[in-house]
């Protein structure tokens, strides 16, 4: 058996939910304070992906809080569906979240979607939509203490019938993320549990009702990596779908930790592809049915396009309210003064290799590249006049690391990770930051700083990394901003 270690989606894309509609599936994922949220992403084959759009992409839609409390608030696990000719999609988002879940809707995944409708009255986490043969429309959610569920109308949130406990999982911890699906004379129930971290793991129930009683697997946990060797870690929240031969497959999430004991993680929570086969009227995972090869992460944008493509994304603020088009690139709205620490417009992508570079040419103005886990946890490189600084902020320490002067603006501002692969140290992070400029072709680093400071395991929370630009003091143009793995 070959262990795939690389995910169909890599970087900072956890809580994975699927639909098919023909030969096309559908993939979105959680976002938390990045807005726009929910990436929608479009495959022909399960494991090449494109990002088409963000299913939150209006204010109106959504409600995000930038600075360290708004760290790993904002968007929570999705639920992507295609019934009777349209795309639904069920969430919850935590500052509204007393408003129960919101539902939005679209005949185009890639948008525009629905302003929301809310479930008032239905509170919890992790929702899920399924349709009963007779057009039933169950609502099924994490609640302490275990699943919900509760009959709605999904066009206006309107619940139909009172909430109500339907499983309490197997006794493992933190039973969430349901998903609910008819196969034969069955329903089944797939949850997530052990918690999003080393005890991650996928488990199934079935029952001959949509609302129970249920049965669960023989062999629960269907998937999980807990104690055992494997590259890829914290398996869990998984999402079914069937392929139009029959077959049936899974996504779920998973990260990829390295490093010294006990390893780090940094891309955050990524999404992975397993199959699946039914054995017995179960779901039996099987993880070596894909072969799936490294993705292409690699971009270059020069902002020549009408818009923003759909992979920029900002920490509790919408791009599009500091971004404006310019003749020489993209033009950058006041961002935070020079010695402050906390992002107030940075447009980001998510990382998404274990080695990569990622640079911009700063035209006008001054200028930072970052990369970050939230407001607590960065370090990059400013360009303030005619000195480049390299900086990092790691909890309550903020330092300037290393400073030159007279670098021509020509020269790219550029941030490399470097992964560690030596086995044998117990002083190694997952990767080292290299901050520094390009000349030509030529990387010159200022400063080099341990990876692991810019964790998951330090940072806390539920992101990974991203890396990004933002003006400092007054406005900014940047020419073009290019990623790409090492």
């Amino acid at each position: 058996m070959h262990v795939n270690t690389n995910p169909i989606v890599p970087g900072f894309h956890p809580d994975p939910t699927v639909c098919r509609v023909g030969d096309d599936y559908y993939l979105a994922n959680s976002s938390f304070e990045y807005f726009p949220g929910v990436p929608v992403l479009h495959s022909r084959d399960l494991i090449t992906w494109e990002q088409i759009g963000n299913a939150l992409d209006r204010p109106s839609q959504l409600t995000v809080t930038p600075g360290r409390e708004g760290a790993s608030c904002g968007v929570y696990a999705p639920t992507l569906r295609h019934h009777d000719g349209e795309f639904w999609l069920v969430t919850t988002a935590r500052e509204d979240v007393m408003k129960g879940h919101l539902i939005v809707r679209a005949s185009d995944p890639a948008g525009p979607w629905s302003d929301p409708v809310h479930t008032t009255g239905a509170i919890g986490i992790d929702p899920d939509l399924a349709w009963d043969d007779d057009g039933t429309c169950y609502l099924t959610y994490s609640f302490p203490g275990g699943i919900h569920q509760a009959v709605i109308d999904p066009a206006t949130g309107k619940l139909l019938s009172e909430p109500r406990p339907l499983w309490a999982g197997t006794g493992l911890a933190h039973t969430e993320g349901p998903h609910l699906y008819r196969r034969g004379a069955y329903w089944y129930l797939l949850v997530a549990e052990g918690g999003t971290g080393p005890g991650h793991g996928v488990c199934v129930a079935r029952s001959a009702s949509p609302t129970g009683p249920w049965e669960p697997h023989p062999a629960n946990p269907i998937l999980s990596h807990r104690s055992v060797e494997h590259p890829v870690q914290n398996a869990g929240h998984g999402d079914l779908v069937e392929l139009p031969d029959g077959t049936w497959a899974m996504v779920h999430l998973g990260v990829r930790p390295a490093g010294s004991f006990p390893e780090s993680h940094v891309n955050g929570r990524e999404t992975f592809l397993t199959g699946v086969d039914w054995v017995d009227d179960w779901p039996v995972v099987v993880e070596d049915r894909y072969d799936v090869p490294p993705a292409a992460t690699a971009f270059d944008d020069t902002f020549m396009g009408p818009a923003l493509h759909p992979r920029w994304i900002s920490p509790g603020v919408d791009p599009r309210a500091f971004t404006a088009l310019h003749p020489d690139g993209l033009r950058l709205s006041p961002g935070r003064p020079a010695d402050s620490r906390d992002a107030v417009r940075l447009l980001a992508v998510r990382t998404r290799d274990a080695s990569w570079t990622a640079t911009t040419t700063v035209v006008s103005g001054d200028a930072a590249l970052v990369v970050r886990i939230d407001d607590a946890h960065w370090a990059g490189v400013q360009r303030v006049g005619g000195t480049l600084s390299a900086r990092a902020v790691i909890g309550p320490l903020d330092q300037i690391l290393a400073t030159t002067e007279n670098i021509p603006t020509r020269c790219p501002l550029a941030v490399r990770a470097v992964a560690n692969t030596e086995q044998f140290s117990f002083a190694k992070g997952p990767d080292d930051l290299h901050l520094g400029y390009l000349d030509g072709a030529e990387f010159h680093t200022l400063a080099t700083i341990d990876g692991r400071y810019f964790s998951t395991e330090v940072a806390g929370g539920f992101t990974g990394r991203v890396v990004g630009v933002e003006a400092l003091g007054g406005e900014a143009v940047v020419g073009r901003f290019g990623y790409g793995p090492n």
